[in-house]
């Protein structure tokens, strides 16, 4: 089920993408959490960042990344402390923060991601030691899929983000559900903020 929040900005600047009946438990999705004239500007500062290509056991993937607060090593299994979240992310951790109902310093740990065309992400949960999973869709729209094992086969559903909206993952969505991004058509960055799960 997706859950509908109080806008962040004029009521007339928030449109809901899909009928409250539709997709995953846990799953919350904005449109429009930043102006055109935010994205451009966070697009351009996004560009400038120090991506590398993403590494997981070895194989090099379609994508680029760089990690804040925390990155984690897929070759040894460990997160690893990071360089701090950019200045410029601050504001719109704060929004992401509230559109979950957390503060903005629970989310510890960022990930931009480069889409270039061609690029999308295969199927996957995010890791165990995250708690609840905030994504941002900048420039591109991308089909951003969603399954989960039903009898001999699977349970799906497809939400379409467009550019500048949000989503967050808890609950069912987070923990029973995978999700994947089919291949994009033009430049896409995604900027995905993560809590960490309590110990204990």
């Amino acid at each position: 089920m997706i859950s509908h929040q109080p806008s962040l900005f004029a009521p007339e600047d928030l449109t809901i993408a899909l009928p409250r009946h539709a997709g995953p438990e846990g799953l919350v999705y904005q449109d429009e959490l930043v102006t055109d004239d935010e994205e451009r500007d966070l697009a351009g500062a996004i560009a400038a960042l120090p991506f590398a290509p993403f590494q997981f056991h070895g194989y090099e993937g379609n994508r680029r990344v760089v990690s804040f607060g925390w990155a984690y090593d897929f070759a040894r299994q460990v997160l690893e402390p990071a360089a701090p979240v950019p200045d410029f992310l601050l504001p719109l951790r704060a929004r992401v923060a509230r559109l979950a109902g957390r503060a903005p310093q629970d989310f510890q740990q960022a990930l931009a991601i480069e889409y270039a065309p061609g690029a999308g992400i295969g199927w996957h949960r995010d890791r165990p030691q995250f708690e609840i999973i905030a994504g941002v869709s900048l420039l591109a729209p991308c089909p951003f899929r969603f399954r989960r094992p039903s009898g001999q086969g699977w349970e799906r559903f497809t939400l379409r983000p467009g550019p500048r909206s949000a989503y967050i993952l808890t609950g069912p969505a987070r923990e029973a559900w995978e999700h994947s991004i089919s291949p994009v058509e033009a430049l896409r960055y995604s900027v995905t903020f993560r809590t960490f799960r309590k110990r204990g």
